[in-house]
């Protein structure tokens, strides 16, 4: 526990509270989707391309009907009158933004391994899928698409036959004389960094149960997604199902990172199976299969020039981006990159920023929002390149970051970007981090290694990252084009016994809101925290709400809760006062308790005053008999957490295997609810940031097969892989939300993965290196050593050789 955890008296914000959520987690209480059992319940299997493009020319399914078990099968176009214009995709980013139709099952083309082609339905999974192998396809291969540059060629093959080309839109941003910074630099810096493609791998697989109506008009969803209300709204509007007549539940989520923040095929392929047949189905995914049939996440190909005076202060910054789509448009993908945009520029001024990114479709599965989304890429190329210029200016990496960044006295700052910062203190962080990490004695033992030849070197790598999270407001997102609001709901019940339930629009899948919407509201209402009962991820009991990603629940949602108890503890004050017969401007509220000031023994609990109002036989008469309150809440800002990260690796320059010795990470996520939670947040970030540096890579070959396309091949770290992660946090609390806090789900992943490659780089900077390839495993790692060592017997950099002058 750190000092900022220390609770004043009787707090119950800002303390370590167990988690309610764990105990039915632990026990095997849980009810995930697949958990879900329906009389009659029927089950689900799909037929999904072995190729990655190419010409359906016919797809019988009448063998697969014989089979013992089976009660229906469908082609695409069996069914594709069922949908109205295929799956969604939330966010057109430019009003010429290309995007193909993308139906649930396809009916003339395939467009990536995976896309389904038909579908059976038998009385149990085993008996489905078995019969989808009696299912006959004939394709006509068509030209495959899976390199970006290619891709925009002049002439390429197309990636979607029924396109003109493979660019999807080009978005472009320039704040500031671009042009004027550049020409007057005394050193310009230009790197090609790449992101490469990831596979989310929440622990829980997707899955999928539809009932149709019986004793209520009402379709019931279950689903393991992040977004409830959201897709309730999608597939109403893509399956003809009027809304009032579509319940969606999330029930306990195992993890989402993202992945889960989409409308999917097989949601859309369960309800109208649901109305075909009149009959409850269930679809759960193999792990295989969701390899490519969930979205993959980053897939960037990043050029950066950043110029500088010769003091070392940024004059300006241009990234130009390509970002794979993959083959179709999910719900946000083409607005994942563009939420970088304004963070490349992160923690630093400058006079000028140019940003263009350019979507580009290719035969994979298609990208979409990943722990991060589009933060992460940005914050990996600017820490990076900051790395690389103060190598090329001779400056200590850290001195050119102080010499940049926005001083804590500046806020709030609006960044060239555009957008402002409301609060931070980078000078805070960073000094806590080098104290903790000991980074001038780690540089002295660096230098000791060099200097003896060490095959081991010691490298030690820095992340100093802010980024723009809570997604909202609004007017913001509107003005982005983006088709959805960033409002949160919340309602809060006072019961007659005085307990309470909190009602809130988030969905959370692993997050912790249970725990910490009830800390807020027994805090608000002056309750005991056991006292408080949390309802969620159910649009039949939360009504309304925009649900859980990219930190958004705590800033936004948690703010509505904030927000609908004050106006609890504003009408129980109105009865408390009648009941007290005084002025509400006499009365004080402290720790659930009304008393008129100067007399404390005139008090009412605020449970008192809810069991009154239920009794309603006495009340102020221009009021209703009621406590409960509602709140929706837009705030005016984006939530800005940041912090330091220091990494520090070792590499075996002869075989190329990087250990990873020691990681702290200190980060500013504004005032805490739960401090606990904020370090299991923060833990869980790392991993999957550092993840992405060391181990994962989702890699595919010239013909479209995912080649990564299992737990075999895709290596996803355990705790085995990583190191006793030490962690501690600075305080600027935010000044968007009366709460004070920021977003902190996605910080670690964030920050970590360019800590953990300016490490590896910074190690292998003595033999000319200055970028290696992402995941940095052995062999990419020992495969940069040998590309930059000189061939034996000579000196690569000269081209002379033993026997004389090349």
């Amino acid at each position: 526990m750190t000092a900022l955890d220390a609770p004043t008296t009787d707090a119950v914000v800002g303390v370590t509270k167990l988690r309610k959520e764990d105990a039915h987690l632990v026990t095997g209480r849980t009810r995930w989707t697949d958990n879900v059992q329906l009389p009659g319940l029927l089950h689900v299997a799909l037929v999904r391309s072995p190729m990655a493009h190419a010409r359906v020319t016919d797809v019988d399914v009448s063998a697969a009907l014989e089979q013992p078990g089976v009660v229906a099968a469908y082609t695409g176009a069996d069914l594709v009158e069922h949908w109205s214009g295929g799956l969604p995709c939330a966010w057109p980013v430019t009003e010429d933004m290309r995007s193909p139709v993308h139906l649930p099952i396809a009916t003339d083309e395939v467009r990536h391994v995976g896309d389904a082609v038909a579908v059976v339905v038998a009385r149990t999974r085993y008996q489905a899928a078995d019969a989808t192998e009696f299912v006959v396809v004939d394709y006509e291969p068509l030209p495959v698409v899976t390199d970006m540059e290619a891709a925009l060629a002049d002439g390429a093959d197309l990636a979607d036959s029924t396109l003109d080309s493979n660019e999807c839109f080009t978005w472009p941003m320039v704040n500031g004389d671009i042009d004027a910074a550049f020409d007057g630099a005394a050193h310009v810096v230009t790197r090609r960094f790449v992101n490469q493609r990831l596979i989310p791998t929440a622990i829980e697989p997707r899955a999928v149960v539809c009932a149709p109506p019986r004793d209520q008009r009402e379709f019931t969803m279950w689903s393991a997604t992040q977004i409830p209300h959201i897709l309730r709204l999608m597939l109403a509007l893509t399956c003809g199902v009027p809304e009032h007549e579509l319940r969606v539940i999330a029930p306990d989520v195992g993890g989402g990172f993202g992945s889960k923040l989409n409308v999917y095929a097989e949601e859309a392929i369960c309800l109208v199976l649901a109305k075909l047949l009149d009959q409850p189905v269930k679809w759960t995914e193999s792990r295989t299969e969701g390899y490519v049939a969930t979205i993959h996440g980053r897939d960037q190909v990043q050029d950066l020039s950043i110029a500088l005076d010769e003091d070392g202060r940024i004059r300006g910054l241009k990234a130009k981006l390509l970002a794979d789509m993959g083959a179709y448009l999910q719900l946000v993908t083409p607005g994942v990159p563009l939420l970088g945009a304004f963070m490349f520029n992160a923690i630093y001024k400058m006079d000028a920023l140019s940003f263009e990114c350019t979507g580009v479709f290719t035969n994979k599965t298609p990208t979409d929002a990943y722990r991060g989304a589009g933060r992460p890429e940005a914050t990996y190329a600017i820490e990076r390149l900051i790395d690389e210029a103060a190598h090329e200016i001779g400056m200590e990496p850290f001195e050119l970051r102080e010499r940049n960044w926005i001083k804590h006295e500046e806020f709030p700052y609006e960044t060239i970007a555009g957008i402002t910062y409301d609060s931070g203190n980078y000078e805070a962080a960073t000094a806590r981090a080098k104290e903790m990490f000991d980074y001038d004695g780690l540089r002295a033992e660096q230098a000791r290694r060099r200097e003896s030849g060490d095959k081991v070197q010691l490298g030690i790598g820095i992340s100093t990252f802010t980024e723009m999270c809570g997604l909202a407001p609004s007017r913001v997102l509107g003005s982005l084009s983006y088709g959805a609001g960033g409002w949160e709901h919340a309602s809060v019940r006072m019961l007659a016994t005085g307990k309470v339930e909190v009602v809130t629009g988030t969905s959370p899948h692993g997050q912790g809101h249970v725990t910490a919407w009830s800390q807020i509201a027994a805090q608000a209402l002056g309750v005991p925290y056991e006292d408080v009962e949390v309802r969620h991820g159910d649009t039949a009991v939360a009504h309304k709400g925009m649900d859980t990603y990219g930190s958004r629940s705590l800033v936004v949602g948690g703010y509505a809760v904030q927000v609908a108890c004050d106006k609890v503890v504003a009408k129980a004050k109105r009865v408390a006062a009648h009941m007290l017969e005084a002025s509400e401007d006499d009365l004080e509220f402290d720790r659930g308790t009304f008393s008129v000031r100067g007399s404390p023994d005139a008090s009412r609990t605020i449970q008192d005053v809810a069991l009154a109002v239920f009794a309603a036989h006495d009340y102020p008469e221009d009021m209703e008999p009621s406590l409960d309150s509602d709140a929706t809440v837009d705030p005016e800002n984006f939530s800005y957490p940041h912090g330091t990260h220091l990494a520090a690796v070792e590499v075996d320059t002869e075989t190329g295997m990087v250990h990873l010795r020691d990681y702290v990470a200190v980060d500013d996520v504004g005032k805490v609810i739960n401090p606990q939670i904020v370090e299991g947040q923060v833990h869980g970030g790392l991993a999957q940031g550092i993840a992405q540096a060391l181990f994962e890579e989702a890699v595919y070959d010239a013909e479209g097969n995912l080649v990564t396309g299992s737990l075999v091949d895709y290596y996803v770290p355990s705790a085995a892989d990583l190191p006793t992660f030490r962690t501690d946090r600075t305080e600027t609390p935010a000044t968007s939300n009366p709460l004070g806090v920021k977003g902190v789900g996605e910080a670690g992943t964030i920050a970590s993965t360019p800590a953990i490659m300016n490490a590896v780089v910074d190690a292998l900077r003595p033999m000319g290196i200055n970028d290696v390839p992402m995941p940095a495993s052995p062999r990419n790692v020992w495969e940069t050593i040998q590309s930059a060592a000189p061939p034996v017997g000579g000196d690569k950099a000269s081209g002379a050789t033993n026997g004389g002058a090349a």
